[in-house]
């Protein structure tokens, strides 16, 4: 029997964007379980509605472009678009809130920049950031209160009734700030003692959180394994994080413990759903290093010094605009060269 022989490189066929997409939706999963079990049938009722609105916007958008609608919908990126969202909202957030972010993550974000692989910016937290800005009362004060703390937790039924309401206020007994919002605005005129007795934090760390936190990692460490996403951009924000921390941190009694930035927040959510974003973050392993790295930083320096508490979608956002620059001087190596190239051509002489 004769075989034909040939020399490498041997070329894999890649796994369709449906496929990848329809894996990170599943791998989110044990995070949506957490935070149902903690917080309430919020996430849950938010990744519906706006997953709906994400494929009613993509649809619409797309029909206004000519372009084959069920063809593009099949690939699942509009049905993450509105699943990060949803489990990035506050809980009690109202309907229109969130339809206001899906839309604008979808149509503007996303399709008004030519559609999957154009798109400069991550469309999720273009969505976040926008109704963050435009909504603030609605984005702050709507957090549930860790399921352990209600006497009496909300059925599926009064949840829904509050996100139907469409009020922006808050709703006594269910919700609360959370926990690095408490301690960033309490710790100038308290010790950490203090803040840390509030009954939003457990032993050191944020109730429910800490759970939620840790079932996003465990996701992640799926993708990461499945080889859907590589290690580079969330160890890179991770340790960035944990470095600038131990930096500028040590003392409790003037800014949060490393604990809260890990283990609180969005950290985790961020770090392997939101910035590993295929088509918005850097190219290059070595280029994937210094964006996460810069994420971890910008999250870091807005939580302690900026005006939001958590700062993941400002700080992704942000390096989405360095991207083109980081990518320029970090290309790979290309096959057949020992050496990649970078930097202008002729030593930056014209």
């Amino acid at each position: 029997m004769a075989f034909v022989q040939q020399s490498s490189p041997h070329a894999h066929s890649a796994r369709p964007t449906s496929k990848v997409m329809l894996w990170v939706i599943l791998a989110a999963l044990p995070g949506l379980l957490a935070q149902t079990l903690f917080f309430g049938w919020g996430n849950i009722i938010n990744v519906v509605w706006c997953i709906a609105i994400a494929l009613a916007s993509e649809a619409a958008i797309l029909k206004l472009r000519n372009k084959p609608v069920a063809f593009i919908l099949k690939d699942n990126t509009a049905a993450v678009t509105g699943l990060l969202l949803g489990l990035s909202l506050p809980q009690f957030a109202p309907w229109w809130v969130s339809g206001v972010a899906v839309t604008s993550a979808i149509v503007i974000a996303k399709q008004l920049y030519g559609g999957l692989g154009s798109n400069p910016f991550n469309p999720a937290m273009v969505g976040y950031a926008l109704v963050l800005i435009s909504f603030p009362v609605a984005m702050t004060t709507n957090w549930a209160e860790p399921a352990l703390l209600w006497d009496k937790a909300p059925s599926f039924a009064e949840t829904l009734s509050v996100i139907a309401s469409a009020k922006q206020t808050a709703i006594d007994g269910w919700t609360m700030a959370t926990p690095l919002d408490e301690y960033k605005h309490k710790i100038a005129t308290h010790t950490a003692d203090e803040v840390l007795a509030h009954p939003t934090f457990g032993e050191g760390f944020a109730k429910g959180w800490e759970w939620v936190n840790a079932a996003f990692l465990v996701g992640g460490l799926v993708l990461i394994g499945l080889k859907i996403i590589s290690w580079h951009i969330p160890v890179a924000f991770l340790v960035a994080l944990v470095v600038m921390s131990l930096a500028f941190g040590s003392n409790e009694d003037l800014y949060a413990p490393l604990s809260l930035h890990l283990l609180a927040g969005g950290t985790m959510l961020g770090a392997f759903f939101i910035a590993t974003d295929p088509v918005s973050a850097a190219t290059s392993h070595q280029g994937k290093l210094i964006y996460g790295a810069g994420i971890g930083v910008l999250i870091y320096l807005i939580r302690i010094w900026g005006n939001y508490p958590d700062a993941v979608a400002f700080s992704v956002l942000l390096m989405n605009f360095a991207v083109p620059f980081i990518d320029h001087y970090t290309p790979p190596r290309t096959y057949g060269h020992h050496k990649a190239r970078r930097g202008l051509p002729g030593g930056g002489r014209n």
